[in-house]
C-alpha cells in the first residue's frame, strides 16, 4: 500500500513495534519485521498517492528507515532489512518501478544499514539526497560540471534512520559547501536534520550557507506537479549559488 496511507498504522509502528526491544530490556525483538511501502511522486498521483513521509517515521527511535535509489541497492538493502532484528520501514520510490533499470546480481548480498554511499567524488560542493531524488541530482551534477566546471561530490544517504553523519560531515568539511534535496515539504523535512547536524559539527568549515532544495509546504498538487518537484534545474541553481557565494 502507498505510504500516503500508512498513518492509521502509526500507533502500532510508533508505540508498539519501535519500542518492543526497549520495553523488554532487550529480551525480545519484533522478529525482524520489514514493512515495504511505495513513496514519492509518480507523475499523476495527486495529493493522496505522491507523498514522502520519511521524516514522520525518522522521528521515532527504534525504527530503521530505508529508501533505495534503484534495483541493485534495493536488493542489498532489503536483504539487510529482513535480517535486521530491528523493525525496518523500507520505502520504495514508486517512480523507479518502471523507470530504473540495472543489472542486479543473482547472488545473495547485503548493503549495510546506516551507511551512505559516495556516488561520485568531487571537490567544489557536496550534494546529498536519497531515493528517487538521486536520478535528479545526478543530472544536476552533470550539468554543473559540463556547463559551469563545478565538481560535485554526490552522496546517497540510503538509510534515513540511522543516517551516516560522518560521511556527510567529512565530505562537507572537504568541499566547504552543502546542498540537500528531497521531494518532501521543506519544513521539518529530513533535510533539516542533515543541515542542523552539519552546521553544528562543521560550522567553521562552511564557505556558504547550506541550501535545501525540496518540495513546497503545500499538499502535493496534481496539475502543478512539475512545478512542485525539486528538479535538476532547481538543484543546479542551488549548486551555483553556494559556489558563487564562496568566491
Amino acid at each position: 500500500q502507498f505510504a500516503d496511507y500508512i498513518f492509521p498504522a502509526l500507533d502500532q509502528l510508533v508505540n508498539e513495534m519501535s519500542k518492543f526491544r526497549y520495553r523488554s530490556g532487550n529480551q525480545w525483538n519484533c522478529g525482524g519485521v520489514t514493512v515495504r511501502t511505495p513513496v514519492g511522486a509518480v507523475g499523476h498521483g495527486g495529493h493522496y498517492h505522491s507523498q514522502s513521509p520519511e521524516a514522520y517515521l525518522a522521528h521515532t527511535p527504534g525504527l530503521v528507515v530505508v529508501m533505495p535509489r534503484g534495483p541493485r541497492a534495493a536488493k542489498g538493502l532489503l536483504l539487510s532489512s529482513i535480517r535486521s532484528k530491528d523493525p525496518v520501514i523500507f520505502m520504495e520510490p514508486k517512480a523507479l518501478y518502471r523507470a530504473s533499470v540495472e543489472d542486479v546480481p543473482d547472488d545473495d548480498y547485503m548493503i549495510p544499514l546506516g551507511k551512505a554511499e559516495i556516488l561520485r567524488s568531487g571537490s567544489d560542493v557536496t550534494v546529498v539526497g536519497w531515493g528517487g531524488q538521486l536520478r535528479i541530482l545526478e543530472k544536476a551534477c552533470d550539468m554543473a560540471q559540463s556547463e559551469h566546471g563545478i565538481s560535485c561530490e554526490l552522496i546517497d544517504l540510503r538509510t534515513i534512520l540511522p543516517w551516516d553523519v560522518d560521511c556527510v560531515v567529512e565530505s562537507t568539511e572537504k568541499t566547504g559547501k552543502l546542498v540537500v534535496s528531497h521531494e518532501a515539504p521543506i519544513t521539518c523535512g529530513f533535510g533539516a536534520e542533515v543541515v542542523a547536524t552539519v552546521q553544528e559539527r562543521s560550522f567553521l568549515s562552511l564557505e556558504a550557507p547550506i541550501q535545501r532544495v525540496c518540495g513546497y509546504d503545500t499538499p502535493f498538487p496534481l496539475v502543478f506537479e512539475k512545478y512542485y518537484i525539486p528538479d535538476e534545474l532547481k538543484n543546479l541553481e542551488a549548486i551555483k549559488k553556494v559556489v558563487d557565494y564562496a568566491q
